[in-house]
């Protein structure tokens, strides 16, 4: 284990050299900068602003400062608001992670109950009103869930209010964030518990005697979650970086939002230092994930 995780844990820097590496240089190729804005400045004041903010040497110089910068833990700050990076990011990502960690949660619970419903009915009618749902959300984009609950939970039937930074409700961001995967863990519990309920080890508990209770909630549905956890770490990490469209559509003010209006205004630092955050995060939690088949299924090795 100890020599699996020092190999992870290097790929994942390399990983995120590369990341950094691909990032940067990807927005220099971008035609604009952060400080052209609609209102013309002239050539004396971009000058200026260049070179306080170190974007007037060579672009390698400009890697090399902000990677160095970077090790000693600084993010800089925004070129568009002068507010420090890594304060920005992290009250940000507060508002994100609540929302986030409460659609995992939501899809799993939801995701792994009727999964199991649908496979314990193989072919009658909870089944098919399951696999009909299940497709109807996995075909429909997020951008238009959320909009269909906002249109008609907000606006029609004012059942919820409207997304306020001040009196948040965060029903209908979980429910538009969380049902994406949700459909598809339910078809990942039904096609891996079938799978386990024809094997020979549940036969042989139902021949000893075992009552239905426990052959499906111990025997069964432990192995069966083991191809689940391995969606868990990537769909996790999903939810909690891509989030940024129904932030937009509920006017969240979380990190997905702060992402897409630094890419509008250009605002090198708070692309970089949001990109190598969401990142990293993605990495852990696929690490995470990892570690947790161990815990589920102890004859995985990780080697």
């Amino acid at each position: 284990m100890a020599r699996y995780l020092v190999k992870r844990i290097l790929l994942a820097l390399l990983t995120l050299f590369l990341v950094c590496f691909i990032t940067f240089f990807a927005m220099e190729a971008v035609p604009g900068g952060p400080f052209n804005g609609e209102k013309a400045k002239s050539e004396a004041v971009m000058a200026v602003l260049n070179q306080r903010y170190g974007l007037d040497k060579p672009v390698w110089v400009q890697f090399f400062n902000y990677m160095k910068n970077l090790l000693h833990g600084d993010f800089g700050v925004s070129l568009t608001t002068g507010r420090d990076i890594w304060t920005t990011i992290s009250t940000s990502f507060a508002v994100s992670a609540k929302i986030g960690i409460m659609a995992v949660i939501v899809a799993l619970v939801f995701g792994i109950i009727l999964g199991c419903v649908a496979a314990l009915n193989r072919n009658k009618w909870p089944d098919h009103v399951i696999i009909f749902f299940v497709t109807l959300f996995t075909a429909m984009p997020s951008f238009v869930m959320a909009s269909f609950l906002l249109l008609v939970f907000c606006i029609q039937l004012k059942w919820v209010p409207v997304f306020s930074t001040s009196n948040p409700n965060y029903v209908l961001p979980v429910i538009a964030l969380s049902l994406p995967p949700m459909a598809y863990i339910t078809r990942l519990t039904k096609t891996s518990m079938l799978d386990v309920l024809g094997q020979d080890y549940i036969r042989t508990a139902k021949a000893k005697g075992d009552r239905p209770f426990k052959v499906i909630f111990v025997h069964a549905l432990r192995n069966a979650l083991i191809p689940v956890i391995t969606y868990v770490g990537p769909m996790a990490a999903g939810v909690l970086t891509g989030s940024l469209v129904i932030e937009k559509i509920f006017t969240i003010g979380g990190l997905g939002s702060k992402f897409v209006d630094s890419i509008t205004k250009r605002d090198y630092t708070m692309i970089m230092g949001t990109t190598i955050f969401l990142a990293t995060l993605m990495i852990a939690v696929n690490l995470l994930s990892d570690i947790v088949y161990t815990i589920v299924d102890p004859r995985i090795k990780l080697e």
